[in-house]
């Protein structure tokens, strides 16, 4: 008589599991892998854990109750694998569910004034009454510490609803986070992408953001695993896009537009930024010297079909503010501090045009 699939599965149905008294057919314990070569019966039994206490005892109940039952001579013994039940895999966290627009900021060398852009605009969203974050994801240059004075601050843990979170620091109305928070200062970041990645992970998803209506992302300079790092681990609203008016930044300009426009990263640009567009003496407010070229971004924003968000000029204010602590947004009065808050102004408009479907265009109209 021939050994046959149903023969083995009757005996089975008779070995009890000691921890319920359930038969292994009934709690689905026997693998659907079952071979049958002659006398030869293998086949394997899951337990829900890799250290089950019955393991041995049931395996040995299995091997003597096919030995009885068949009647036939039978190859069992060692031919019965055990294996653990794989635990479900766990739904992708929803990071930062509770912030309502996200803006990566991005430049495509360094140099052009991307972390000043940052660390002014949010502090511009905030004057304008709304709830802010920043993330300096600049990992190897990170600035936003020294912009806001906060050089010192040492964010610290929490429990909240039973997760340790990272408190951001908060100041200006912005709440901030850094990696240079955690380094001493002077100190050279010396990481591999990947523990790159890691670190800006935890910023984003083991810190406790709460809600805001916009949570902007320093990237750092350039296209790289980073910025793939933060695209994959959150959804992103928009990108803008800083660049200054010289023709090599502004070829740098078009491959940050590219990244963001390739299918792998697809994120909409809400626009660009032209920074240090002109030069401006305090003394003689009214007077423009275009020490980088005239108009780059503003020509490239038409070439590219994107959005001119602002153009902001060059006074000495902006450098004194950086080093100070005290971005110049703070300053509404101030040349610079109206042109960020302009540029505040269009972001909003730009987010508000791609939350209803409605791309951000050329409609946009900068302020005389």
């Amino acid at each position: 008589m021939a050994l046959y699939p149903k023969l083995i599965l009757d005996a089975l149905d008779q070995v009890r599991y000691p921890g319920t008294g359930k038969s292994l057919i009934e709690m689905g314990m026997v693998e659907d892998d079952m071979k049958i070569d002659g006398e030869k019966v293998s086949f394997s039994l899951i337990f829900e854990k890799p250290n089950d206490p019955f393991i041995k005892s049931v395996v040995k109940a299995a091997e003597a109750t096919i030995e009885a039952m068949v009647g036939e001579p039978v190859q069992i013994k060692g031919n019965i694998s055990v294996k653990a039940k794989q635990a479900p895999k766990p739904e992708p966290e929803k990071h930062l569910s509770s912030v309502k627009n996200i803006i990566a900021i991005s430049s495509g060398k360094g140099g052009v004034g991307k972390s000043t852009v940052s660390a002014n605009l949010a502090v511009a969203l905030a004057a304008a009454g709304y709830k802010v974050g920043l993330l300096d994801a600049d990992v190897f240059g990170p600035s936003v510490p020294k912009m806001f004075n906060l050089e010192d601050a040492r964010p610290y843990l929490e429990n909240i609803d039973g997760r340790e979170l990272i408190i951001p620091a908060e100041k200006y109305g912005v709440k901030t986070l850094s990696v240079g928070f955690f380094i001493a200062p002077g100190t050279a970041t010396v990481w591999r992408g990947s523990m790159a990645g890691n670190a800006l992970k935890q910023l984003i998803g083991d810190a406790h953001w709460g809600e805001l209506d916009y949570f902007l992302i320093d990237l750092p300079p350039g296209t790289s695993d980073i910025h793939l790092t933060v695209m994959q681990t959150i959804a992103i609203t928009g990108a803008i896009v800083v660049s200054t008016p010289q023709e090599v930044a502004l070829a740098d300009a078009i491959k940050g537009i590219d990244m963001f426009r390739n299918e792998k990263v697809n994120v909409p640009i809400l626009g660009l930024v032209e920074n240090m567009a002109w030069f401006t003496p305090a003394e003689l407010p009214e007077n423009k010297y275009y020490i980088f070229g005239k108009d780059g971004v503003k020509n490239l924003s038409q070439q590219m079909d994107v959005p001119l968000l602002a153009q902001i000029p060059i006074v000495q204010s902006i450098c004194e503010g950086g080093d100070s602590g005290k971005p110049v947004a703070l300053n509404t009065e101030s040349i610079t501090g109206m042109a960020f808050a302009e540029l505040a102004a269009n972001v909003i408009k730009a987010t508000e045009e791609r939350n209803n479907n409605q791309p951000a265009s050329q409609k946009i109209k900068m302020k005389k």
